[in-house]
């Protein structure tokens, strides 16, 4: 089977077949190979991840751009998918200049990895998952536990008419934990996940001590008498909640395909202040170990730092090549395809609030009244409307500006620009943490992304989820 570094001569042969038809063309090939395993107390299933293996060419017809696709890598393959492209050229035929400014230079880029999941078996696999079932079990009341082990890995190539190249290897690895406390018939649970850019090394967090801890919430879960509360109150964001927030209640509207599109609340605000001094939001695909991290997106430009709130200002949003000539800017590296298979479209990457200058106990006591809110399960964007709805498992009650009684579910709700504005703190790097997660274009199209942040002190309405 041909791998991908071996097709590279045949992907140049087939595009330099199209340059002659087109004023720009690209192509990105693809080999994703992973494993997940899924382990609890009845069964174990380990699922080979389906192994993606192909190409896609793109190139500018004059008038739009068009697509071929492959799942072969050899030569008659690329060829077949060259001349399909080189017809669906013809069948679009104009005179404009392709948009924006294409990729250039020949770069290469790996994830360091220190412990290779793919070098250990899956019998060693199975022996940590089951390790880390027995330490939530081993809690009292802990009738069974879930554990989720995944890892993959991800080589994209990508080649252009301009002269681009970019080889990039992307290894990832996640781990979930969701306890279940069961009583009398009655379950509930709490869960933890963690997940980056590396092998074995990215799962030393999850200890012993964390487990149990989160053993024991699902525990204080299933014994708490307390009601979600209802109103506009007072909220404390955790780390993973204010994640939530960037990325599907403000981060969505600053994908530039929707501002081009006029499908974004946001286009009109673009330069104003939006918030606080205390507030910025960043999109950063180049950090290191993040999971949605890459070195270089499927235009071929350079992953980087994007300020999209600067210090409470609506300083930037994401583009492609397109979008960035629509709108005067420079790509920002947030072409992503999901695979091959899939459309580029303007995506996140790692999306967060930037921390800030309190401690965590400055920031109750600053609440007084309220609540915070823990262990975001969901969110749901409204890039049109700027409303929101963020979901979590569990929150504490902060009264007199002190922690007290563990909350169930709630959901918090309310006009993305009124949150922004509430904003009245952030807490230190110490407390920054991102969570890992998959975010589609809509329904479709997952593809690996990360938020997180500090402590946020804002103002929401709350209620039962």
């Amino acid at each position: 089977m041909t791998s991908l570094r071996e097709a590279e001569e045949e992907l140049a042969h087939a595009l330099r077949t199209i340059e002659p038809h087109t004023r720009y063309a690209e192509v990105m090939a693809e080999s994703a190979e992973g494993v997940r395993l899924r382990h609890d107390k009845e069964s174990t299933d380990p699922v080979p991840a389906p192994r993606m293996r192909g190409a896609v060419f793109r190139a500018w017809s004059g008038s739009s751009w068009v697509e071929t696709a492959t799942t072969g890598l050899d030569s008659r393959s690329l060829n077949r998918a060259a001349d399909g492209l080189v017809r669906a050229i013809a069948k679009a035929p104009g005179t404009l200049p392709p948009p924006g400014e294409p990729s250039t230079g020949d770069a290469e880029a790996a994830t360091p990895v220190r412990e290779s999941m793919f070098e250990r078996s899956l019998v060693e696999h199975l022996e940590f998952a089951k390790t880390l079932f027995g330490w939530a079990t081993s809690v009292p009341g802990i009738g069974n536990a879930i554990v989720n082990l995944g890892y993959a890995r991800d080589e994209r190539c990508f080649r252009s008419t301009a002269g681009a190249r970019r080889f990039q290897t992307i290894t990832r690895t996640s781990a979930s934990i969701v306890p279940l406390a069961i009583e009398n018939g009655r379950v509930e649970y709490d869960f933890l996940s963690h997940g980056g850019t590396g092998g074995r090394e990215v799962l030393a967090t999850l200890t012993e001590a964390k487990i149990r801890e989160v053993a024991l919430e699902a525990k204080a879960l299933l014994a708490t008498k307390a009601k979600a509360p209802t109103g506009s109150m007072t909220v404390l964001l955790d780390p993973g909640t204010a994640g939530t927030f960037a990325h599907e209640s403000f981060g969505h509207g600053t994908e530039a395909d929707q501002l081009v599109r006029d499908r974004s609340y946001l286009k009109p605000l673009l330069g104003q202040r939006l918030g606080p001094e205390c507030l910025t939001l960043v999109d950063d695909g180049s950090m290191p170990g993040k999971w949605g991290s890459m070195f270089f997106d499927d235009e071929g430009h350079r992953s980087q730092r994007t300020v999209l709130v600067d210090h409470g200002v609506f300083r930037e949003v994401l583009h492609d090549r397109e979008t960035a000539a629509v709108m005067h800017r420079t790509p920002t590296g947030n072409a992503r395809r999901a695979d091959f298979l899939s459309r580029p479209f303007v995506r996140m990457t790692n999306t967060f609030v930037e921390p800030g200058e309190f401690t965590f106990d400055e920031l109750v006591e600053e609440a007084k009244d309220g609540v915070i809110l823990q262990s975001c399960t969901s969110g749901i964007e409204d890039p049109l409307g700027g409303n929101m709805q963020i979901k979590v498992k569990k929150g504490r009650r902060i009264e007199h500006g002190k922690v007290t009684e563990i909350l169930p579910s709630m959901a918090l709700s309310g006009k993305v620009l009124e949150v922004l504005a509430s904003v009245r703190g952030a807490s230190r790097s110490a407390d920054f943490d991102m969570s890992p997660g998959f975010c589609g274009k809509g329904h479709t199209d997952l593809l690996p992304v990360s938020s997180g942040g500090p402590y946020l002190l804002a103002r929401a309405v709350v209620g039962p989820a």
